[in-house]
């Protein structure tokens, strides 16, 4: 059995998106890329670099995130397998924030300009990049209202219901998962102390929306009480694209 295409989780991910012809998708996977392996903890885009490439996750998972004076950081997503991280940086010429990697990650990159290239010669597939960064527009507005405006029960809540569903349109166990961030980065990400993601982690366990049997493992015990505890509703993450536009035609 042949392996897959190196660059199969990028165009598993467009396809939520938009319907591509076979050609289509194969100058997609045709891709100029190059593939590297790289430790955790790495930054690998620093905000003001000049950007000649996309990074795109084929396995492991990244943040992205920003310095602010004091020098405290903010991680503004969670990316995991499929994702192309920077697709924003590459198109505008020089990183506007910096991206680190989560956990050992193995990603590709892709030189800007074959993107380019292929993105203005055909209008489809120049549409599937634009609903990529598009979405990740909607999910950015999204933990913008998270951070700043739930409590902090809620936030942690939502942000552990979105990384369930992003694991299940990739394929993998939404239910039960080994959360790759430590309440430090959980801290970053919802803009709470360690100590206050520590206890909201115990009062979900506490109440059984959760269940951890090791300090990152999630077990969703319920999931409607967890989307509830988060204010948590599907829609801004447009992974039923496809299927509504099928559905008005």
């Amino acid at each position: 059995m042949n392996a897959a295409p190196t660059l199969a989780p990028m165009l598993r991910k467009l396809r939520l998106w938009v319907s591509l012809d076979a050609p289509q998708e194969q100058a997609l996977l045709d891709l100029p890329h190059t593939v590297v392996a790289l430790e955790k903890q790495r930054v690998i885009v620093r905000e003001g670099d000049d950007v000649t490439h996309a990074w795109l996750v084929l396995s492991g998972y990244c943040v992205r995130f920003k310095y602010v004076g004091s020098g405290a950081r903010q991680i503004v997503s969670i990316h995991m397998k499929g994702d192309l991280v920077d697709l924003q940086n590459a198109l505008l010429g020089v990183a506007d924030h910096s991206v680190q990697t989560l956990t050992a990650c193995k990603m590709a990159t892709l030189p800007i300009e074959h993107i380019r290239h292929l993105s203005d010669t055909d209008p489809m597939i120049k549409d599937a990049l634009w609903f990529d960064t598009l979405v990740d527009g909607s999910i950015h507005r999204e933990w913008v209202g998270n951070v700043g405006r739930r409590d902090a029960t809620t936030r942690v809540a939502h942000l552990l219901c979105e990384f369930a569903l992003k694991l299940d349109a990739i394929g993998l166990d939404q239910h039960d998962y080994e959360l790759p961030m430590t309440q430090d980065q959980l801290a970053d990400a919802t803009g709470l102390t360690s100590v206050h993601v520590n206890r909201v982690l115990q009062s979900l366990e506490t109440e059984g929306l959760i269940e951890r049997v090791t300090a990152r493992s999630v077990l969703i015990g319920d999931w409607k009480r967890l989307a509830a505890a988060g204010d948590f509703h599907r829609d801004y993450l447009h992974l039923d694209t496809i299927k509504r536009r099928h559905e008005y035609r």
